[in-house]
């Protein structure tokens, strides 16, 4: 997969996976808010609509192609075990960055696998799979940032994920605010703080 690597000074990596459209640097500069020290591996999702980078296909907006989200759920997760040897850093000590595509495929590894990145902050995210038995997320730590008037992913759909998450035992922080779709620093900045903790 098409990425980028960062060399920081400590034993900490961020894993930046992008939203539709966007490229293996974009979240770089929201890494570096989060840990200016870390190791950031910035990967482009394998997937073109309409010439657009994402990370699986969709049949509609909001309507993801289940079944290939599973077979890139798989390659992203082996690709990200093998930059973990590539690059020599340690998975347990990596937090995945993603926002809206890249948060839902960041969803779906740990819908997936349990011996995965232990932290997440997803912004703008929504459910990837229903009716999928989780493992058990019990060391998991997930922040989720997300906009209650978010036009491309119904607040409910963000709710679901949230229980979902929770009843396979992870512990999740969350900051809703009252914008749209993108971005903002505030989320951001609460990201900042939650990952102080670890």
């Amino acid at each position: 997969m098409k990425h980028v690597y960062k060399k920081g000074n400590s034993q900490k990596t961020l894993i930046t996976l992008h939203g539709t459209g966007g490229n293996e640097h974009d979240l770089i500069p929201i890494a570096e808010m989060i840990d200016p020290s870390a190791n950031v591996l910035g990967i482009r999702g394998n997937v073109l609509e309409n010439g657009m980078p994402r990370f699986f296909r969709r049949l509609s907006e909001g309507v993801f192609d289940e079944e290939d989200l599973v077979i890139r759920t798989k390659e992203l997760y082996q690709f990200i075990k093998q930059a973990s040897v590539d690059y020599q850093f340690k998975l347990e000590n990596s937090v995945v960055i993603g926002y809206s595509n890249g948060a839902n495929i960041a969803a779906s590894i740990l819908y997936h696998y349990n011996d995965s990145f232990q932290r997440a902050i997803l912004f703008h995210a929504m459910v990837p799979l229903k009716n999928v038995e989780l493992p058990n997320l019990k060391n998991h730590h997930v922040f989720m940032g997300a906009g209650e008037n978010d036009p491309m992913i119904p607040k409910k759909e963000t709710e679901i994920l949230l229980a979902d998450l929770k009843q396979a035992n992870a512990t999740i922080e969350t900051f809703w605010t009252t914008s749209g779709h993108q971005l903002i620093r505030e989320e951001v900045d609460a990201a900042q703080k939650w990952y102080e903790q670890f």
